[in-house]
């Protein structure tokens, strides 16, 4: 369907609102400025943000004297938007600091906003950890999309089973099924547990090399897990209702650190990545035992659905690709091609 041709009256409005828009900005950000003149400002040092709040972040100091201390700054509209995790060059003022420019990512980890957009909500991310638990039930699937994802921005993600202890009758063959397969994948697969601390120490262990993010349902313990790792961090848990349908609870990104080291950059909950912005090859590349495959069919442009000479229906066939990864790589591509 071709898009609906605008009316020179339409198009007169949107470019008023865009421009309105525009003077705002140009408004607060000259406002900032004379408070901004009005202050003392420090030479320009390096910083970490640790929180995003509107116009407004809290910054971190990392080096010299005043490593370690926080203050809340402005930053102007031409640096783009910055987020919890980003690298800056910044000065401290008073009462409030400026960021004066940011520093290249290496990562940013990105979600759909209400608009469909992608709206990227922490950088500089090392590790994705994925948090399932029994209860609300545990979907290979949803795993599957972020994997993809990750893959995608090239951060390497860890699957958490929480809430081991809840492991019952009813929920031991699924969790089971999911740690043997991601662990016979080659992926990470760490079982714990905040009200016995089973394998707590290991998780602490492995993040104190990384700058992590805990991604997953609502309701999968992610608040609970922080606040076990981080007693100070104090976050609020919200409670399984009786469907065991989670409520979000966290509202902004915030960078935590490990006493040990490392650092976890709490994001508000994440249901799935929105992949309709993937290309279908993408896909492909995420399911990584396919990898070996790419390339080897016998025509160019196989959709490996039912082509002859496909190599990746070969190696389902042969079982070195599994039914069920093979199922959520269709089920993805038909989200994509449904968006």
């Amino acid at each position: 369907m071709s898009k609906r041709k605008l009316t020179r009256r339409q198009q007169w409005r949107i470019e008023k609102i865009q421009d309105e828009r525009t003077a705002r900005v140009a408004k607060r950000d000259k406002v900032a400025d004379e408070q901004l003149n009005e202050s003392d400002l420090g030479p320009e040092q390096l910083g970490l943000i640790i929180t995003h709040y509107g116009t407004q972040v809290v910054v971190e100091a990392t080096e010299g004297e005043q490593a370690g201390q926080h203050q809340r700054c402005h930053f102007r509209s031409n640096l783009g938007s910055l987020v919890t995790g980003d690298r800056v060059v910044w000065r401290t003022g008073n009462p409030m600091g400026v960021v004066v420019a940011v520093m290249p990512r290496d990562s940013a980890l990105q979600r759909p906003d209400p608009h469909g957009d992608m709206k990227t909500v922490a950088a500089n991310i090392d590790r994705i950890m994925i948090v399932v638990a029994p209860y609300p039930e545990p979907h290979a699937n949803l795993i599957d999309r972020y994997l993809v994802a990750a893959n995608a921005i090239d951060i390497e993600p860890v699957l958490v089973i929480n809430k081991i202890d809840r492991i019952d009758d009813s929920t031991r063959e699924k969790v089971t099924y999911l740690e043997s397969t991601y662990r016979k994948l080659g992926y990470r697969v760490l079982m714990v547990s905040t009200k016995t601390e089973q394998g707590l120490d290991e998780l602490r262990h492995y993040l104190a090399d990384y700058t992590s993010v805990f991604v997953g349902q609502s309701g999968v313990g992610k608040s609970s897990l922080v606040n076990a790792l981080l007693p100070e961090s104090n976050l609020r848990v919200g409670d399984l209702s009786e469907r065991q349908q989670g409520t979000h609870t966290t509202t902004s990104a915030t960078l935590l650190h490990f006493p040990g080291g490392g650092h976890l950059i709490d994001s508000p909950g994440i249901r799935e990545f929105g992949l309709w912005h993937m290309e279908e090859d993408e896909v492909l590349e995420g399911f990584i035992e396919f990898k070996p495959f790419i390339g080897h069919c016998k025509f160019r442009d196989c959709s490996h659905r039912h082509e002859p000479g496909c190599a990746i229906l070969k190696a389902l066939e042969d079982g070195t690709i599994s039914a069920t990864r093979m199922d959520s790589y269709r089920y993805i591509l038909r989200t994509l091609n449904e968006n």
